[in-house]
């Protein structure tokens, strides 16, 4: 009798490790197989911008959540700062490719995780104020033109576009500001244009009656990969399947995005300090759904012709093990 009781004591153990899938001897877990991960947290860096309107996505349909990970969006207020971050207190930061790869270039070791958004038709623009008489990109020869960082896409891709209206790169003058303070600036004419991305123009559309000059995605610069996400590559080597499982998510977020523009224009609103009617208006590009090294050399190379870097930056060295397209 005593064996027929262990017998069936041992058969109810194993019934409720089946049921409960809590037992060790089949590896199971409850978080859709992140119980491996290096850890189950991640602070992300994030300007109030359509490129990271994914993220917020994934965060409302618990898509981290369902994949094991807690992950907290945390505002900054430039790229530059958020990528002094990393390691301290952000693991991930979202940024332009152009601030990225700069930083690369003056020694900073990071690894990218993930492209975040390419430019479409006025999602980046040149953007004048309502009664100003700059109506083409070639009419003046020495525009002042105001920028979020005179060395970062802005600045990179108004070259590119003034070149091909007959402006000599040379005689173009930045004035660095940050987006929210242009409108102001173009309003008292302290420029003759500033470059803009969603939704700033539009939101200078609706509150000043700013004009397009001129799309900056154009010519040289069509589809423009604009930004990405990136972490230390210290922070790389010690959590890759913390990151897999990152980028992993992300896909699917940037697929959810790219199917449905309107869920990006309402997301908006919660972060962007935009209403209804106007993150309605918004352009919208287009969402990668994948690093792709032959993409993003293209940014690389602009910036190496444009001297922004010092030499030619090789991508696929950014890039996770393994990456190929």
């Amino acid at each position: 009798m005593a064996t027929r009781a262990k017998a069936l004591r041992l058969a109810a153990v194993l019934i409720t490790c089946v049921l409960t899938a809590s037992c060790s001897l089949f590896g199971s877990s409850s978080n859709n197989g992140a119980s491996d991960v290096e850890r189950n947290t991640l602070r992300i860096g994030v300007l109030p911008v359509v490129d990271v309107a994914p993220l917020r996505i994934a965060l409302n349909e618990k898509l981290f959540e369902k994949a094991g990970l807690q992950v907290s969006l945390v505002t900054q207020p430039s790229e530059a700062e958020a990528i002094k971050q990393l390691d301290t207190t952000l693991d991930i930061t979202w940024a332009t490719h152009v601030s990225l790869f700069r930083s690369v270039a003056e020694g900073t070791e990071l690894q990218l995780q993930g492209e975040a958004y390419q430019a479409g038709p006025n999602s980046m623009a040149l953007v004048t104020n309502a009664g100003s008489d700059y109506d083409d990109p070639g009419k003046k020869a020495a525009p002042t033109i105001a920028v979020n960082s005179e060395t970062d896409i802005g600045a990179l891709t108004t070259r590119a576009v003034l070149d091909t209206a007959a402006v000599e790169k040379q005689r173009i003058k930045f004035r660095s500001m940050p987006f929210a303070e242009m409108e102001n600036a173009l309003k008292a004419g302290q420029v003759d244009a500033a470059f803009m991305i969603e939704p700033f123009i539009t939101k200078s559309q609706r509150n000043i009656g700013a004009k397009i000059l001129t799309d900056t995605a154009r010519g040289p610069t069509l589809d423009f990969p604009m930004s990405g996400y990136a972490s230390s590559k210290k922070f790389a080597e010690a959590n890759p399947k913390t990151l897999k499982v990152f980028r992993d998510v992300l896909r699917q977020a940037q697929q959810r995005a790219q199917a449905n523009k309107l869920a990006v224009q309402d997301s908006l609103t919660s972060y962007a300090d935009v209403d209804q009617p106007t993150a309605a208006l918004v352009s919208v590009g287009t969402f990668p759904l994948s690093l792709n090294p032959i993409r993003l050399q293209r940014v690389a190379d602009m910036m190496d012709t444009e001297d922004v870097l010092s030499g030619r930056l090789d991508v696929q060295q950014l890039l996770p093990p393994g990456t190929t397209n």
